[in-house]
Order: C-alpha cells, then sequence, then structure tokens
C-alpha cells in the first residue's frame, strides 16, 4: 500500500506541475499580448506627439522667414531714409553756406 501512496503522490504531484506549466504559458502569452498591445499604443502617441512638434517647428519656421522677410525690409528703408536725411544735410549746408539762412 505504501507504493501506492507514492505513486498516487508522485502523480498527483505531476499532474499539479504540468497544470501549473499550463497555467504559467498561458499567463505568459495573455501578458505578452497585453504588452503588445501597450507598446503599439505608446508608439501610436509618441509619432502623433512628434508629429505635431514637427508641424508646429515648421509652423515657427514660416513665421521666422516672414519675420525675417519684414527685418530685411525694414533694414532697407531705414538705410534709404539715412541716405536721403544725408542729401538733406548737404542741402542745407549748402543754403546755410550761401548764406541765405
Amino acid at each position: 500500500m505504501e507504493v501506492g501512496i507514492g505513486v498516487l503522490t508522485t502523480c498527483i504531484g505531476l499532474l499539479c506541475t504540468v497544470a501549473g506549466l499550463v497555467i504559467v504559458f498561458f499567463t505568459f502569452r495573455r501578458n505578452r499580448d497585453k504588452d503588445v498591445k501597450s507598446d503599439a499604443t505608446e508608439s501610436a502617441i509618441i509619432r502623433t506627439k512628434l508629429d505635431n512638434i514637427g508641424q508646429s517647428v515648421d509652423s515657427i519656421r514660416i513665421d521666422f522667414k516672414a519675420s525675417d522677410q519684414r527685418w530685411t525690409a525694414l533694414s532697407e528703408r531705414v538705410i534709404r531714409n539715412e541716405e536721403s536725411v544725408k542729401q538733406a544735410h548737404k542741402r542745407i549746408d549748402k543754403i546755410e553756406n550761401k548764406g541765405e539762412f
């Protein structure tokens, strides 16, 4: 009878081990699928945020170019005004030297 109990105990132990392995396998598989879904969701969110950042950078670049063009136009106007003022001063100096004033 002792041999029967030993064999029975061994069989129960083996069945529990096999059942444990099956449970571990399915749990691993389920968790792996959840991890893949989670990673895919995270990746999509990151891609979306990067796209938004890229669009913002492009918008800033366009605004910067427009500002640069305005600064260039303003700089040209200042140069022309300085030349005009210089010519006006020369004319004023000529008038003052003639003694008309």
